[in-house]
């Protein structure tokens, strides 16, 4: 770009994640060959959260079909600084030749702000854009995503019940009626951290004349929120296959292990979207509709601390609703301006790339004049990740305090769950 050799931001320390309540500082970095003149440098930090979506809508005439668009946006704050120049629109100063780093800083909110987030249909990012305002020129532009993540102690009382249900049918065939089908299943906790595992104990009764296989897998629940409507996405993850039951046997688990990958945290605190998560415990049954069940489970930034460990003196009950259409959902949480401190860590935190990979940051503005912008605009959320998890000791029948039950559901062989 002419004189303009390199103008990118950089974090200090290399540090790309913070909480609410941090400062988020660094340089923006500018090599130039020969002086350049501008009317300022400014630094803007931004935090956004944007829904969009389209459904095809029918006109029920000769003219086909048309597009409709949902919109929703939360912008959590807009802040800035002048890095260089001053504010006179008519203002005129000169940068010199060479090397330059121009420090800026920032403090995020204490709260009222969501963990970073990307999804098919929306995102909660963050990001700072530097710009160089140049007379009778396009001005140049960087920009830099970073992760925020809003903490979710997994360690407290309410995440550390185990999440439990049954679920039951009996098969039908013209006339003939077989045994019932039947799962209990529980999970050692109810709050995880990417990078551990879910214990998963089940009792699995087969009294018909069929093999079924059991199976677990984690899913992932996008709903998105807009002009009164809404739109859900559902994500498979991790899957865990057991052995075959036979006719008239019953099979089990004893806490066997369903890995979290590196995924955003549960997102609660959102008005425009909402990623909550659960354990599918299912039986493949050939010739029928699977027999399923689902476990809630929260999705957390603090890893689980071995000890000192929660004990109960009370059960504590859960009700799960299922949703059959986006029509049923509620309406969403309004947003609140809360106070989450970051929460102390015992160890340094380790973090791991999404599984979703990288995104494009571009918006709006950052194309206008095309080529005007400088530096990689990918950008890929860093969430907290526990590496070399040891799991705790096994569930064992005689502890039953301290379970979150969800109601025990019979279904007919007509009306089974839709097998996602």
């Amino acid at each position: 770009m002419g004189k303009l050799k390199c103008f990118e931001i950089v974090f200090a320390g290399n540090k790309t994640v913070f909480h609410p309540g941090e400062r988020v500082q660094g340089n923006v970095v500018v090599d130039l060959k020969g002086d350049m003149k501008m009317r300022s440098l400014r630094i803007f930090m931004k935090g956004v959260a944007k829904v969009h979506w389209t459904e095809s809508r029918s006109t029920g005439s000769r003219l086909g079909s048309y597009t409709e668009h949902y919109n929703a946006e939360v912008e959590y704050f807009f802040k800035r600084q002048v890095l260089f120049g001053g504010e006179i629109a008519d203002g005129r100063d000169t940068l010199s030749d060479g090397h330059h780093e121009l420090p800026f800083t920032f403090d995020l909110p204490m709260g009222g702000i969501s963990t970073s987030f990307e999804g098919k249909h929306g995102s909660i990012r963050y990001w700072l854009k530097a710009e160089m305002d140049k007379p009778w020129s396009f001005n140049h532009k960087t920009k830099r995503a970073f992760t925020v993540i809003s903490p979710i102690d997994i360690n407290r009382p309410e995440y550390q019940v185990q999440v439990e249900s049954n679920v039951e049918k009996t098969l039908c065939c013209w006339l003939c009626t077989s045994g019932p089908i039947s799962i209990t299943s529980r999970t050692d906790r109810r709050g995880y951290c990417p990078g551990e595992s879910i214990a998963i104990s089940a009792e699995f009764d087969n009294h018909s004349s069929r093999t079924v296989i059991p199976y677990a897998t984690l899913y992932q629940s996008q709903a998105f929120f807009a002009s009164g409507k809404s739109r859900i996405r559902r994500t498979k993850f991790t899957v865990l296959t057991g052995l075959p039951v036979a006719p008239g046997t019953r099979g089990s688990w004893d806490s066997q292990l369903l890995k979290i990958p590196a995924v955003t945290p549960s997102i609660i605190n959102c008005c425009v979207m909402k990623v909550d998560y659960y354990v599918k415990v299912a039986l493949r049954i050939n010739g029928a509709y699977n027999l399923t069940m689902h476990l809630p489970v929260v999705i957390g930034t603090v890893p689980f601390r071995q000890a000192p460990s929660y004990r109960f003196t009370d059960s504590r009950f859960y009700r799960e609703t299922q949703f059959a259409s986006v029509n049923l959902l509620p309406v969403p949480p309004p947003y609140r301006e809360t106070i989450t401190p970051p929460p102390p860590f015992d160890d340094p935190p380790t973090y791991a790339e999404s599984i979703g990979g990288a995104v494009n940051i571009y918006d709006d503005e950052d194309d206008e004049p095309p080529g005007s912008n400088m530096g990689d605009m990918t950008f890929t959320p860093m969430y907290r990740y526990v590496y070399n998890y040891r799991p705790p000791p096994a569930y064992h029948e005689q502890n039953t305090s301290g379970v979150v039950h969800l109601d025990h559901v019979t279904l007919a062989a007509s009306s089974d769950d839709e097998d996602l």
